[in-house]
């Protein structure tokens, strides 16, 4: 009895400490406990640095009702967050030492991990901004990693976290290598953040860039701990990133791919108010949606105002116009959960990007068309409402259930039904500037 109590132990506790995270069989998904893991992540770098556990609790609580299903934050925070404290007086290293955390800091690291894990919310957690190891002209620093401490602060922030299983590693923290010492510091600190979680298949980890036409691809795709691709889009209107998202999601090996920082909701166009004025729902929900159907797994929204947590007497960037707390109101935000209804709706691991099923499929930005199919469903993206040629025969079925889906509201249009074959012609219910619609397509012989 007592054997069979010692082997049912063990067997328990590998289980607990297999890997939470894992890719598809086509490496074009994240799964999770073996289900396929829809990304809508939130940028919130300041998290852990700016919020009292009060106002975390609000922000999570808020984030997991809108439907998000991923927070990114920061442990070594962008403002000044070696030598500014958190709001119970404490920073997170002593004498700015890596191999020297401050465990008073990470107390409140770790409440707030635990809350996001009560509120079915996965941690994308990035051990430190990447200004702790390239200032650059505008980062605050300082730089304090080499090879060395880099090693010892990731396997010491592995182990502290090795039994949280909805953990997502994220290194990078806005900055491009610039050199070959930059590489080998990244490096050393996937190699200890492996170390500390008890082996490279328990930690899953990606590298977050700035715009760049690879992504984090540009440095690390062969290294096994890079689990999967991230870009970011620089904050400008219309760009073409569903291009780049397309051309990572052909690269060998197969790795997963999307668009961790795009345009930022309330944010200053290009960083450029004064001309091109500040972001709208229209603009962040454009890009979720060609990115995704260009062959991203997944997305992240951000907002201006909440990233770095705005509220009075706190230092700002790039002039947010409301509190956080208002903010995380903004339509762009509510209108995320539309993207992961229609996600979830349909099989989400055999979905392909496939802009063959429209003629009009090479158009700018602005009044994108966008396309991707399952083997019995396709979507169709039309970023202004503007009508185009379906090229039908590409998915399963002889007729097909066709109907209009909203961004804006999650509503569809009463469906009708087409022969699939041939062409036809699509038009959607309504057209120009911020009028996106998602023309959804289904074997008709799979409904019930």
């Amino acid at each position: 009895m007592k054997k069979l109590f010692l082997f049912l132990f063990f067997i328990a506790n590998t289980i607990f400490a297999e890997a939470q995270f894992s890719l598809s069989d086509n490496h074009h998904f994240i799964l999770k406990n073996q289900k396929p893991f829809v990304w809508i992540g939130d940028t919130a770098w300041e998290l852990f640095h700016r919020l009292n556990r009060e106002e975390a609790d609000q922000y999570l609580k808020k984030r997991a009702e809108q439907g998000f299903t991923l927070i990114q934050a920061v442990v070594l925070a962008e403002f000044d967050g070696l030598h500014t404290p958190n709001p119970y007086g404490n920073t997170p290293l002593k004498n700015d030492d890596p191999t020297q955390p401050n465990e008073s800091y990470f107390e409140h690291v770790d409440y707030i991990i635990q809350k996001a894990e009560e509120y079915g919310l996965t941690i994308g957690l990035l051990p430190t901004w990447g200004d702790k190891i390239w200032k650059s002209s505008w980062g605050t620093g300082p730089e304090i990693f080499n090879e060395v401490n880099a090693k010892i602060y990731g396997k010491w922030i592995g182990q502290r976290y090795k039994n949280k299983q909805h953990i997502i590693w994220i290194l990078g923290g806005d900055r491009n290598p610039q050199n070959n010492q930059h590489i080998a510091i990244w490096r050393a600190m996937a190699s200890g953040i492996e170390d500390g979680v008890g082996g490279s298949d328990k930690a899953f980890i990606t590298f977050h860039p700035q715009p760049n036409q690879k992504g984090a691809s540009e440095w690390f795709h062969d290294d096994k701990w890079l689990d999967f691709n991230m870009f970011q889009n620089g904050h400008c209107r219309d760009q073409a990133i569903y291009n780049k998202i397309y051309q990572a999601y052909l690269y060998q090996p197969i790795k997963p791919v999307l668009d961790a920082e795009p345009i930022y909701e309330d944010h200053p166009v290009c960083f450029n108010a004064n001309d091109l004025g500040v972001s709208s729902a229209y603009d962040v929900r454009k890009y979720a949606y060609l990115d995704v159907f260009a062959g991203a797994f997944g997305h992240t929204y951000g907002c201006h105002d909440i990233w770095q947590f705005y509220a009075p007497n706190q230092e700002a960037v790039n002039n947010p116009h409301i509190y956080w707390q208002e903010a995380l109101l903004l339509p762009g935000a509510n209108q995320m959960k539309f993207l992961r209804k229609l996600i979830e709706s349909y099989p989400i691991t055999e979905r392909i990007p496939d802009q063959s099923l429209i003629i009009e499929n090479d158009l700018a930005a602005a009044e994108r068309i966008q396309a991707t199919r399952g083997s019995s469903y396709a979507w169709v993206y039309t970023a202004a409402g503007k009508a185009f040629t379906l090229v039908l025969g590409k998915i399963s079925g002889k007729q097909l259930k066709a109907f209009w889906y909203d961004p804006k509201t999650g509503i569809s249009k009463p469906s009708f039904v087409i022969e699939n074959q041939g062409q036809q012609k699509m038009s959607p219910p309504s057209t120009g500037y911020g009028n996106d619609w998602v023309l959804v397509l289904e074997d008709t012989s799979n409904q019930k």
